[in-house]
């Protein structure tokens, strides 16, 4: 237990480090006594000394970002632990039923469409949503086969053939205008993010994390063959639905939100459970704070490494790759 709580007191110590460097670094930097200043002084509600560009930068341009950077990473961590622990597959992450394919779909239709950033998030949520459900409609439908395994397929072929459908758009887009858009949205990115838009998307993965919180202990025996689920009274089919459902929500919202960003849904779960083991109680909360936490550190690099700013998906790739290698490589050595 000590070493639980050790590991969650560190990981939370390391978000808000995290988050006050966040908010500090740029191109117009901020101190940390300047910020500690204007927090300080936002929350007693007194008067600063402070230049107001100070405060424009911190709650207008870096404020939102950061917040969102903590949303889409703790999302997409809940959602890859719920779909690791549900497939009992160690190279699942959230878009493994095609949410992210559909979400791609339908963002650059509405780009193609020329409607609007509003309506971009929309139809990307929506494509996204669609998606699974088609692929879980299908699979419920292929009898005569393991239903998880149904689903994985279905996923993958139903991924393959919006990948292709997205493949049509970006032909048919204009090479100097949307094609450029398309592509960018693709890499995902978390630059234009604003109030407006958290304030839509924070609903939707709450909404997802509260069935999650209130079944986190019969996910652990979704572990075991249905038949000895089934025997100790979790209605098994019931339980994948709901998970499948929540963790869908969470999944779009943030792909809606913030683009196709990889290997935080599939890499941090591993993390959390090197540190706290396979229990879904303790598993959820600690990868939802490692989630949060390495979305905003890349996001960080990716906005003051060089002077152009990178699409954090590149960078999530770049860093994710060796260093689940390594957690790999650790892994086999212990649990």
């Amino acid at each position: 237990m000590k070493r639980h709580a050790l590991a969650y007191l560190l990981t939370g110590g390391a978000l808000i480090a995290l988050a006050a460097v966040a908010l500090a670094v740029g191109r117009f930097p901020v101190s940390l006594g300047e910020l500690a200043t204007l927090l300080g002084a936002k929350l007693s509600g007194s008067a600063h000394a402070l230049e107001p560009n100070i405060e424009s930068v911190v709650f207008q341009v870096r404020g939102p970002r950061v917040l969102a950077a903590l949303l889409v990473g703790a999302a997409l961590a809940a959602a890859g632990s719920a779909y690791q622990g549900l497939f009992r597959n160690p190279l699942v992450s959230p878009d493994i039923l095609g949410v992210s394919s559909g979400a791609a779909l339908g963002a650059a239709a509405a780009m193609l469409l020329a409607l609007g950033a509003l309506a971009t998030q929309a139809l990307a949520f929506a494509g996204g949503v669609m998606a699974v459900g088609a692929v879980v409609w299908i699979g419920a439908r292929l009898r005569g086969h393991d239903p998880l395994l149904a689903l994985v397929l279905t996923g993958v072929i139903i991924g393959t053939l919006l990948g292709a459908a997205l493949a049509l758009l970006k032909i048919a887009a204009d090479p100097a205008g949307t094609l450029p858009a398309i592509t960018f949205w693709l890499l995902g990115s978390l630059a234009a993010i604003a109030p407006r838009d958290l304030a839509l998307a924070a609903p939707l993965v709450l909404i997802g994390l509260v069935p999650m919180l209130l079944l986190r202990w019969r996910m652990n025996l979704l572990a075991l063959p249905d038949d000895e689920a089934r025997a100790l009274g979790v209605d098994t089919r019931m339980l994948r639905a709901v998970v499948i459902v929540a963790a869908t929500l969470m999944t779009a919202a943030a792909v809606a939100l913030a683009g196709v960003i990889g290997w935080v849904g599939l890499l941090v779960p591993h993390a959390a459970r090197l540190l706290v083991g396979p229990d879904f109680g303790r598993l959820l909360p600690l990868a939802m704070m490692l989630g949060a936490a390495f979305l905003l550190a890349v996001d960080t690099l990716a906005r003051t490494v060089v002077a152009v700013e990178l699409p954090p998906g590149v960078l999530t790739a770049l860093v994710g790759t060796p260093f689940f290698l390594w957690l790999f490589a650790v892994s086999r050595r212990s649990w």
